[in-house]
């Protein structure tokens, strides 16, 4: 996937100016698919280049003007030919998985430190998922327009809870042992 298919994705949830997108970004798509701002705003120049988006300034008072993009047909019709593309399984590269290929030769302290801070970080994420789907689908079944929403977020908790289980038992494993 190319950062140009998930702005249009976001794009297609509603007109965005390059700061809205880059912040809605941030907290939605962005947890599955990570892009900085400039990253986000070079992209919109190539997708308005292409013609797959628009944009309008819009005039505000005290402050600067915004300019918002938009999808046009043909960017519709570019998402409707790259959703039709073969999905990949992701790749996985981990520095920590790596160093598990050696844990003889590795300080187990420093890799027990390691897997704890990872703990930490999955807890934090699944309990930011579990706040996005209390706020956003508190209703019970999402609209059709937000299933998709609903079950990548789904997903991502799995993937939170199986990191959570696995760092756990690894530090089961990795009692201190006299390193």
């Amino acid at each position: 996937m190319a950062l140009s298919d998930a702005i249009l994705v976001c794009l297609t949830e509603r007109p965005m100016s390059g700061y809205d997108l880059a912040k809605y970004f941030d907290t939605s798509i962005g947890f599955f698919w990570h892009a900085t701002h400039p990253q986000i705003y070079r992209e919109l120049k190539k997708l308005g280049q292409r013609g797959h988006v628009v944009s309008d300034e819009e005039i505000q008072s005290g402050k600067p003007n915004r300019i918002v993009y938009c999808v046009t047909d043909a960017g519709r019709q570019a998402l409707l030919e790259w959703s039709r593309k073969p999905v990949a399984p992701a790749v996985i590269k981990d520095d920590l998985l790596v160093r598990l290929q050696a844990i003889e030769h590795i300080d187990k302290r420093a890799l027990r430190q390691q897997i704890t801070a990872r703990l930490a970080a999955h807890r934090e994420q699944l309990a930011q998922y579990h706040h996005i789907r209390d706020v956003r689908f508190s209703d019970g079944e999402p609209e059709p327009g937000d299933l998709g929403k609903l079950m990548g977020l789904e997903l991502g908790m799995e993937y939170e809870n199986g990191w959570i289980n696995w760092c756990k038992n690894a530090l089961a494993r990795l009692e201190p042992a006299g390193d």
